[in-house]
């Protein structure tokens, strides 16, 4: 049996084992709290106490090294994070873990794992884990497609088999806040596959559907609740549920969570949360605003940063950026999927929802099986949409930005920007729906005069990736006037893919 699989048979267990060894354990990171905590204040000035009084003690330490981890010299442990890109911040830093039985797992998690095709962990996951299973707050960017999810709900579920069961009336343990509901769905997903063999329950909690069902969810009792902001206060505020249990707080895409203005939910949120519980802070990129929101929330935090913290695209992503006028959009786009359209999944991203409709009607009109998602749609016809992207019925996916980050489809192979996003960050999520886990994609871009400002930027992302830049983009990007119409664009390459047919 597994050092973390401390869940037997008898529920009544989990209480049992609480008895008799929750009080004794170390006080910090290392097992129970005391009454009273010290931590830095939100300024980050001189430590002040917090008042823990009548809240129940809590275990959130439960990694013990591996003989083959803590053989790794310190040299060995070097040359591992540089080959992976692995840079890390913190007091007492734990070695990564080169495998998945050198975490520990409980052996149920383990067979899900290998159920699921994953042959060993990503870098997030090598270096994450020790870090969450140790109990300390942890801050975690890496680039939307590294595993992440997995990163904090796998120690999630350790953390949630180590409390007391939940009581008539009680919280979830475990709180997952999420920007959009598709994201959110697809970590649900995640933690019932992993959660199911010890019995740990879950729900989503998002707007655009009805509360019925979600209200039923967490009247019965649920040890782990993936939410969105604006839903989770209304069900806090309608009393039905509390967040007097939570122990375990992961906070996803908290860049996006910030671009989509979900600053005041996130601080309403999170003060009705115990403060001395673990936090996850996961981003994709460290911009001010995001730094600063983690300081006021976390406290001698561990920091794991796969790669750089500076923007930069996914290598495995071919990158075109074509200068065109508003004008030569359309024609332009349907050029390019004369060339690659072969079935394969391909994702258009569009500025707003009334463009994303229009393009999405022409397109049907002129041969080519394309479905819409934006968040004027309502959950029912997202979910139909998305179905049938993912099953390959419809293979041609418009979008807004609702649908850049989280969304987790195997199989896409191209992504399309229409139109240019209004940051550098959005460009980085968009492209990466393609090059997933380690595949291969290609991202199309067009690019307009309207667009001239994100040039030098845009220009340093391809050059780090080493991709080409044409003398176009070059040129705007030292100031100049874009070129005039009817220049070559990627389209003119060659025939590239497909038939150069309409779907039929």
């Amino acid at each position: 049996m597994s050092r973390f699989d401390s869940r037997s048979g008898d529920p009544t267990s989990y209480r049992d084992r609480r008895s008799d060894s929750g009080l004794g354990a170390p006080s910090g990171y290392g097992g129970s709290v005391h009454s009273s905590s010290s931590r830095k204040d939100e300024d980050g000035g001189s430590p002040r106490k917090i008042n823990l009084d009548g809240l129940p003690h809590f275990e959130k330490n439960f990694y013990s090294e591996a003989p083959t981890v803590k053989a790794m010299t310190e040299d060995e442990v070097t040359e591992y994070r540089q080959q992976r890109e692995i840079t890390v911040e913190g007091r007492d830093v734990p070695k990564p873990v080169k495998t998945f039985h050198d975490v520990g797992f409980p052996e149920y998690v383990i067979q899900e794992i290998e159920k699921a095709g994953f042959t060993e962990p990503t870098p997030i996951q090598s270096q994450g884990w020790p870090m969450a299973l140790k109990g300390r707050d942890l801050i975690g960017i890496a680039e939307t497609g590294s595993g992440k999810t997995l990163a904090y709900l796998l120690p999630a579920i350790v953390h949630v088999n180590a409390q007391p069961i939940l009581d008539l009336g009680d919280g979830p343990i475990v709180l997952v806040l999420a920007p959009t509901r598709e994201l959110a769905v697809q970590i649900q997903q995640e933690a019932t596959k992993f959660g199911a063999s010890s019995r740990i329950k879950s729900t989503c909690i998002y707007g655009g559907v009805p509360k019925g069902p979600q209200v039923r969810d967490l009247q019965k009792g649920v040890e782990i609740v993936i939410a969105t902001p604006g839903r989770l206060i209304d069900m806090l505020e309608s009393n039905h549920t509390n967040l007097r249990r939570v122990t375990y707080l992961v906070l996803d895409e908290a860049d996006r969570m910030l671009d989509m203005g979900f600053d005041p939910q996130i601080r309403k949120i999170v003060s009705q949360i115990r403060p001395d519980r673990q936090t996850l802070y996961w981003s994709a990129t460290w911009p001010k605003e995001v730094e600063q929101l983690s300081r006021k929330f976390l406290y001698n935090p561990y920091k794991v940063i796969i790669g750089s913290e500076d923007l930069k695209a996914n290598h495995s992503i071919k990158q075109h950026v074509d200068i065109v006028s508003e004008k030569q959009k359309y024609d332009k786009l349907v050029k390019l999927l004369e060339d690659i359209m072969d079935g394969s999944r391909i994702l258009i991203f569009m500025d707003t929802k009334k463009g994303c409709d229009q393009i999405t009607r022409q397109l049907r009109m002129d041969g080519w099986p394309a479905l819409s998602i934006h968040g004027d749609k309502s959950q029912a016809e997202r979910d139909w949409v998305l179905s049938e992207f993912k099953s390959g019925k419809s293979p041609i996916m418009t979008a807004t930005d609702v649908a850049a980050r989280g969304l987790d489809v195997k199989d896409v192979m191209y992504v399309v920007n229409y139109d240019f996003p209004g940051s550098l960050e959005d460009y980085v999520h968009r492209i990466g729906r393609t090059g997933r886990a380690g595949a291969k994609g290609t991202a199309y871009t067009f690019f307009t005069a309207a667009n001239a400002r994100f040039a030098k930027e845009l220009i340093t992302i391809l050059e780090e990736a080493g991709q080409k830049v044409s003398p176009d983009l070059a040129a705007m990007g030292r100031g100049a006037p874009p070129p005039l119409s009817g220049h070559r664009g990627f389209h003119d390459r060659g025939r590239g893919y497909g038939s150069g047919r309409p779907w039929s």
